[in-house]
């Protein structure tokens, strides 16, 4: 394992995501099960659909998963990917999150869906995994890699609890391998973060660490797609929403999420799914 400090990016987005602000949003607006971007198969496609939907295309990118497979979800959320994947292929899942409140919501819906048994969930961070080397087949990821200021440690770490020739398969927002030094600061202030991934890097990094590239799809557009419709939703739903969150909190949901989809638009950021395999 990686030293015990975690970095400040780490230690906001366990205070952020365990508000009950954070909560609510996520729950209500962002995608309920699924809290990650969404795949938009058309103009009408609401953000719960789109979200699930990029869990389909994850699973169809790993292919047919034997169940004995042991799976590691890092960045899980409310465990959406990890309920689908069981029942999908009658997998173990572990689910590594920081967030309490999103773990204690994730337990809930297991147990309301008789899944406990097959999914384990576990409170911790990905710049320091709990587990032994060699324990999983597959690592997967959705949208939650950008929480680190220390990319270079996950991206150790998964190659350390990889079996050999285990996959890893994962989607971020990232910011384009083109991107000014400085046009993302709107967008990366309140993640404590002064950059953020990129497809670029995540190659150059993880070939260093032996792995070899399966399969990298750009698919940029959903991104900037998908935190326009998560804004359309919280202003539809204003009212509502700040009897469930605080005024303070929505507007300014709302005014960040401006400054993504502004990012999108002028080409600064990126997004897709990377299919890695281990040496």
């Amino acid at each position: 394992m990686t030293g015990f400090t975690r970095s400040p990016a780490v230690d906001l987005a366990e205070r952020y995501y365990d508000s009950s602000d954070a909560d609510s949003f996520y729950a209500e607006i962002w995608g309920g099960e699924d809290i990650h971007i969404g795949f938009y198969e058309g103009p009408n496609c609401s953000v719960r659909s789109a979200s699930r939907t990029t869990v389909g295309c994850i699973a169809g990118v790993l292919g047919d998963i034997a169940p004995d497979a042991r799976v590691l979800d890092l960045g899980s959320g409310y465990g959406g990917t990890a309920r689908s994947f069981v029942k999908r292929f009658g997998c173990h899942v572990t689910c590594l999150n920081l967030s309490t409140a999103q773990n204690e919501r994730n337990q809930r819906l297991n147990a309301e869906q008789g899944l406990v048994d097959r999914i384990a969930i576990v409170h911790g961070n990905f710049e320091s995994l709990p587990f032994g080397s060699d324990e999983f087949d597959i690592v997967l990821s959705q949208d939650a890699l950008l929480h680190s200021g220390r990319r270079d440690d996950v991206l150790g770490e998964v190659a350390r609890v990889l079996k050999p020739r285990g996959q890893f398969v994962f989607t971020d927002p990232m910011q384009s391998d083109s991107c000014p030094r400085g046009v993302l600061v709107p967008v990366l202030a309140r993640l404590h973060l002064e950059t953020l991934g990129s497809f670029a890097y995540y190659r150059e990094r993880l070939a260093a660490l032996g792995f070899e590239e399966e399969y990298v799809v750009d698919l940029t557009p959903h991104l900037g797609q998908h935190y326009a419709r998560v804004r359309e939703e919280l202003l539809a739903r204003y009212a509502e929403m700040t009897h469930k969150a605080s005024r303070e909190y929505v507007d300014r949901m709302l005014a960040g999420l401006a400054h993504w989809v502004t990012a999108c638009d002028e080409g600064y950021l990126a997004w897709g799914i990377l299919h890695f395999r281990a040496p």
